[in-house]
């Protein structure tokens, strides 16, 4: 921005917010619209998933089938074929490998989108029942008269994940050479020590649930052997709201999860189940304009609802207190996401704002800094001090300037948002007003902006949070995500805002 005096507005954008929105309500009205699909029950979603969670998914597939009517087809195989195949065919919905690095080349590939956690597991020795063979080490595998299998270390996971494992400590080369035979998957290789075809081979420790008759053996070598289970939609879906609803099943904590841990599986922190969750979100004012679009396209993808409250953050903070807890809050600066902190322990900074003298095109009144807002008979109008904080923060920044008083003598108007006073100044109810620079975005035909200079505390910085007890922590931080995005960030810059994302601790006093 120039640093002269006045700043003209006209390139900031054409997202101009409608003043008679700017409620405490729901951008819609009241309960945000509903996406609908009413032939839900006839698509099927496909998914590629890993041999190894077969059994747990099954399970899974054939209670969501029950209880939504609707349909999953699912190809099984070993992660790096079924990755092989997305390069290849970009088809399908989902993708469920047995260790999130398949996830992550795939990401790099732009192969998938939204990625949802849902289990680990861990590498082990499988014997049969009883362990005839005394195996009690890695040292153990190497005895010429065992027969050891693996499964294919360039197209399963739990061979890749004991290969760089081993390759580390410098015991690869010697396993491999007492390897028999390599299978495809790591269920080939429980199936050949059950069948007797093979003594020992190694596996993860989930998979042998449908197995009684096999046993794990966890070795110190393979400790460190955990692979992490996520499912990723992908990008070039023709159903991701389908495949958001199936893929959101597999990961709620009362519905897919539970399978998982009755299997064996060491489980994430999952949302709760439900069939179209509605997450509730706090912002303040003026971050609407940067936000509302990237929300509603969420609602779409995801097929969820967001009830979203705008208002100053001193009327929502006093919301919250009384008991009124949403999923997530958006705050206008850090002084009211520290207010509530007890209810938000991981906030981060995500932007920052500008507190601007707004006055009418042209500058009539030839205001250059805070000091001319003292010239007689001038109408100034500023936020409410305890109901946003836009206008806590220009009562500090008027405390610094020194000419509080002064000042604060010619405002005859304070309000809970930055856009009711945009709304005054251009109906000529006003002659200059302090405000944010977001919120003259889209009014540069009508506004100017004088920055105000050398005083640090006229920048707000606006922290977002999830709740500690929302019911759909996932679901809000993969809003978040869709927040950080590369388009959201550049409507953010054309309303104004500056970026700043990094990790924000909340002080301890205040809380």
């Amino acid at each position: 921005m120039s640093r002269t005096p006045i700043v003209m507005l006209t390139s900031l954008g054409a997202l101009v917010a409608m003043f008679w929105l700017l409620s405490s309500d729901n951008p819609n009205g009241g309960r945000p619209t509903l996406p609908t699909s009413s032939d839900a029950a006839d698509t099927e979603i496909m998914m590629y998933c890993a041999a190894s969670n077969r059994s747990v998914v099954e399970a899974i597939r054939t209670r969501y089938e029950q209880e939504t009517g609707r349909r999953v087809s699912i190809q099984y195989g070993p992660s790096q074929t079924l990755l092989s195949q997305l390069q290849v065919a970009r088809t399908g919905d989902l993708y469920l490998p047995a260790d999130d690095s398949f996830l992550e080349l795939a990401a790099a590939e732009e192969l998938v989108e939204e990625v949802l956690p849902l289990a680990a597991m861990n590498c082990v020795i499988v014997v049969a029942k009883g362990n005839p063979h005394g195996i009690d080490s890695l040292d153990d595998l190497f005895a010429e008269d065992l027969r050891v299998v693996q499964a294919n270390p360039d197209a399963a996971a739990v061979a890749r994940v004991t290969r760089k494992l081993l390759t580390e400590s410098g015991q690869w080369d010697q396993l491999d050479a007492s390897t028999e035979a390599y299978r495809t998957t790591v269920n080939d290789v429980a199936n050949d020590v059950l069948v007797g075809a093979a003594d020992a081979g190694i596996v993860y420790d989930a998979v042998l649930y449908p197995y009684p008759d096999l046993e794990a053996i966890r070795v110190p070598e393979l400790a460190a052997g955990r692979s992490q289970i996520s499912v990723g939609v992908t990008s070039f879906s023709e159903q991701p709201a389908a495949a958001l609803h199936f893929a959101r099943y597999l990961s709620a904590k009362d519905r897919g999860l539970e399978e998982y841990r009755r299997q064996g599986f060491e489980t994430s922190t999952g949302d709760a189940w439900q069939d179209t969750p509605e997450l509730t979100v706090y912002a303040g004012s003026m971050l609407r304009p940067a936000i509302e679009e990237t929300i509603q396209q969420f609602e779409t993808r995801e097929g969820v609802l967001v009830s979203r409250t705008y208002n100053g953050c001193g009327i929502l903070v006093a919301q919250m207190q009384a008991g009124q807890h949403p999923d997530a809050y958006f705050a206008c600066d850090v002084e009211f996401m520290t207010q509530v902190g007890h209810l938000f322990p991981d906030p981060m900074t995500v932007s920052t704002n500008q507190l601007v003298i707004l006055v009418p095109k042209g500058n009539p009144r030839q205001l250059a800094s805070l000091r001319d807002l003292a010239q007689p008979d001038l109408r100034v109008g500023i936020g409410h001090e305890k109901q946003c904080a836009m206008g806590w923060l220009t009562q500090q920044t008027l405390d610094e300037s020194g000419m509080k008083t002064e000042i604060m003598a010619n405002v005859t108007v304070q309000t809970p948002t930055g856009d009711m006073l945009v709304n005054q100044l251009r109906t000529g109810s006003l002659d200059a007003a302090v405000a944010y620079l977001s919120n003259a975005a889209g009014s540069g035909e009508f506004l100017d902006a004088v920055q105000i200079q050398g005083i640090p505390c006229s920048t707000a910085t606006q922290p977002w949070a999830v709740a500690e007890e929302s019911r759909f922590p996932q679901l809000a931080n993969r809003l978040f995500r869709s927040i950080c995005s590369a388009e959201s960030q550049e409507i953010f810059s054309a309303e104004g805002f500056g970026w700043q994302l990094q990790p924000f601790a909340v002080k301890e006093s205040g809380l």
